[in-house]
């Protein structure tokens, strides 16, 4: 008896920690970077890493929360991007944050994809999760090693991993400032509570 009644209490303890982990109340996929993870005890520089990636990933996932119709077609003037090409574009910068850490090729896609709202925000955020935690812990040297690739045709061209620091990561944070600012103009502001110092957003 006392043989039987273990694994069902075993399944009872760990299936909520599963629904919990993967789905919301009503089903619906929790995201990352709602809030911010607890930061790391050791500075060393993936950590360092890692957090940056973080703090844009916090950023980005409230940028993003809540836009409207008129949100995603809004832009500045003719020449700029609207809201949801800024958006695909932060995606395209998400994927080569993410490639660096395999020496992954970045590779244009052929056409444009015609992605909703909620994959375009669920792949960027996916992405920028597991580039963090793929940074996480990196020495110095392990760091040097990962290169910035682009491949067009048969052309191959390489970069050191410090043009991802300055390039795409300092661009992706940047473009999500853009639509922070670009929302504001349409009517539809950020979640006042949210709060990126403390990477938390009131209830």
């Amino acid at each position: 008896m006392k043989k039987t009644i273990l694994p069902l209490l075993l399944i009872l303890v760990i299936q909520p920690c599963f629904s919990q982990d993967h789905s919301e109340s009503d089903g619906d996929l929790i995201l990352p970077y709602q809030k911010i993870p607890d930061y790391p005890m050791d500075y060393n520089p993936g950590n360092i890493l890692s957090r940056l990636v973080d703090g844009l990933g916090y950023r980005y996932y409230w940028a993003s929360e809540g836009l409207t119709a008129k949100d995603l077609e809004y832009k500045p003037s003719e020449d700029a991007r609207n809201t949801r090409e800024t958006l695909e574009h932060i995606y395209s910068l998400s994927s080569a944050i993410l490639n660096a850490t395999e020496n992954e090729p970045n590779v244009r896609p052929e056409g444009e994809a015609d992605f909703t709202l909620a994959t375009l925000r669920e792949m960027t955020l996916n992405n920028l999760e597991l580039a963090s935690n793929a940074y996480a812990n990196k020495s110095a040297e392990e760091i040097s090693q990962m290169k910035v690739i682009f491949k067009s045709g048969e052309k191959v061209f390489e970069f050191p991993f410090w043009n991802m620091i300055n390039g795409q990561i300092s661009d992706a944070i940047y473009h999500t400032g853009q639509i922070v600012s670009f929302r504001r103009a349409s009517g539809n502001p950020v979640n006042p509570k949210v709060n990126v110092f403390l990477g938390e957003t009131a209830n």
